[in-house]
């Protein structure tokens, strides 16, 4: 299934994308006398939700997806974590060497916009050199802790695509100061869509692609990341536990730098998309 949440005719609620249409699953409650929520990251961590992809099966969808607003998934996620320098191209870029260990950091809610929304640079006076980072992440199903790798597909709801800002000046002034660059207003987004892992028949044959102006400026598989997706689950899980709804995001092959009056998005194949316009 492909999830979203979506604004239409004053509301919003969760929805199935059905090629260019949205079937609310409000719908799917009243043809098929279920009670799903229409809260996206209640449905995420309902232990039942999987069984809607059959039961919307032979359901139309009604509203038109250019009628619509897609919104972010959900305003609140428990935790956002991110991976540095996953891919060699975007250690490379930054003249800086991969870590044995993933390289990770936290986001704060107050860092996020919605897709298709604004990144708003921050004064010159506090960075000058911010790029742009289109990447897969993951999105947890289930409270869980100490994943074996083996087991992390069973903790997972599915992927969506996410937009990841860097204050670079900032952090090439001292690594100490990688949570500050991160952590500007509008510096990451998530989704729009949500998919659900069984969409995807194989993770690591998924593209990772950052497009900056409309042309495309990086692009690399996830099977080139230095440490994968479930190994980054995994590990990070003998850390803390994770919840329904938590993002893991995975890295980013290169990132563009951004400057006022540009457009930039993340294309994560298979997944989705994520747009914005820079302020």
């Amino acid at each position: 299934m492909k999830l979203c949440t979506a604004e239409f005719d004053g509301s919003k609620f969760a929805a199935i994308l059905k090629g260019d249409k949205l079937l609310p699953v409000s719908d799917v409650n009243v043809k098929r006398g279920t009670r799903y929520s229409s809260d996206l990251l209640e449905l995420i961590g309902d232990p039942d939700s999987a069984a809607l992809a059959d039961l919307s099966k032979d359901l139309t969808a009604t509203i038109p997806l250019l009628e619509t607003r897609l919104c972010i998934p959900y305003e609140r996620p428990g935790k956002v974590w991110c991976i540095g320098l996953n891919y060699k191209t975007h250690a490379d870029d930054l003249n800086a060497q991969q870590p044995d260990e993933p390289g990770s950091f936290m986001k704060p809610s107050s860092s996020f916009f919605e897709p298709g929304g604004e990144i708003v640079l921050p004064p010159e006076h506090l960075t000058k050199d911010v790029d742009a980072e289109g990447e897969l992440a993951l999105v947890f199903s289930k409270r869980c802790k100490n994943v074996p790798i083996e087991e992390v597909p069973s903790v997972l709801f599915g992927y969506t695509t996410t937009l990841d800002m860097t204050a670079l000046d900032i952090l090439a002034k001292n690594t100490r100061y990688l949570q500050r660059s991160k952590s500007f207003d509008t510096f990451f987004s998530f989704g729009p869509i949500i998919v659900t892992k069984d969409e995807v028949a194989n993770l690591e044959d998924v593209e990772v692609i950052t497009i900056h102006n409309g042309k495309e400026f990086s692009r690399d598989y996830v099977r080139n990341m230095r440490h994968l997706p479930y190994k980054l689950a995994s590990f990070h899980s003998e850390v803390m536990t994770f919840e329904p709804g938590d993002i893991l995001s995975t890295g980013c092959p290169k990132g563009a730098r951004i400057k006022f009056g540009d457009t930039v998005e993340a294309h994560v194949t298979c997944i989705g998309r994520l747009n914005a316009t820079v302020r």
